[in-house]
């Protein structure tokens, strides 16, 4: 997840990945691999299109857990960090950076594509938009796997009064309205689910939680820092206590008490297998 107010600089993305790669459903990756390699084949390289891919860490990880050769298409509005996805690709992979908008591709454009694959990617986008990806995404018959989406569940151990009210405020803030856009914010796991379910095709979900703990207090502090900028955004009555209770949060964080769990789910979308022809 990044929490508004973490700009998604290559700083952020190198922090949180050991996290991100911790908490992937493993078992999801299972399954797209048998998938792929129970489906009739062309002799051709997996391709696989990672939307919003950044520098690459979804690649990383996913690239090995596939089986055969793979063609990664990289998807994502900045051009600096689709240079670093390119110069940091997982051995034996090829790939190609497509530079812009992510949200219009429909099932023209994913002709030929195995995998569509995303991470943190599904609470930035609007109803609409998530809907246009499943039915691009079933009408061409690729799989989609979808990572590291929020789902709204954050607990901070010790707990302090005030959790409760920076929550509500984050989640409504992961909800708001960006010129005329609705982002779905925590509701897109089953607005995804539901999305699919229209086309046919059954998802499973696993949960993908961030555990941090007392090796993570870089993480930890950043991952605060925009968690609360978000929060006071969007309820600026809570400026006031915002300071010491993140000053509170990081001394327990120094002294390795703090523990944080934030809720994320994987996605996973597979098309229903085609039905032999009948020539009898």
């Amino acid at each position: 997840m990044s929490a508004p107010g973490t700009p998604v600089t290559p700083d952020w993305l190198a922090l949180r990945e050991p996290a991100d790669a911790a908490a992937r459903a493993g078992e999801a990756a299972d399954r797209l691999c048998a998938w792929l390699q129970a489906r009739p084949g062309d002799g051709g390289p997996i391709v696989v299109r990672d939307l919003g891919c950044g520098t690459g860490s979804m690649g990383r990880w996913l690239a090995e857990r596939l089986p055969g050769p793979q063609h990664w298409l990289l998807h994502d509005r900045d051009p600096a960090l689709l240079e670093r996805a390119m110069a940091n690709l997982p051995p034996g992979v090829t790939a190609e950076p497509i530079v812009g908008d992510l949200t219009g591709l429909d099932a023209a454009q994913l002709a030929g594509t195995s995998v569509v694959t995303a991470s943190a990617l599904l609470d930035l986008l609007t109803a609409d938009e998530v809907e246009s990806l499943a039915a691009a995404c079933a009408a061409a018959g690729c799989a989609t796997l979808l990572s590291l989406s929020v789902t709204g569940s954050v607990l901070l151990t010790p707990t302090d009064p005030l959790d409760a009210a920076f929550a509500a405020a984050f989640d409504a803030h992961q909800r708001r309205t960006v010129d005329g856009r609705r982002l779905l914010g925590p509701d897109a796991p089953p607005a995804v689910a539901a999305a699919f379910g229209r086309h046919d095709v059954a998802v499973v979900r696993a949960p993908s939680p961030w555990r941090l703990g007392s090796d993570d207090g870089p993480l930890i502090e950043q991952w605060l820092r925009g968690w609360l900028a978000a929060a006071c955004e969007q309820r600026p009555t809570l400026v006031q206590d915002a300071e010491a209770y993140l000053r509170r949060r990081l001394a327990a964080a120094t002294r390795g008490d703090l523990r944080v769990v934030v809720g994320h789910a994987d996605l996973l979308a597979l098309p229903r297998p085609a039905v032999p022809e009948n020539h009898s």
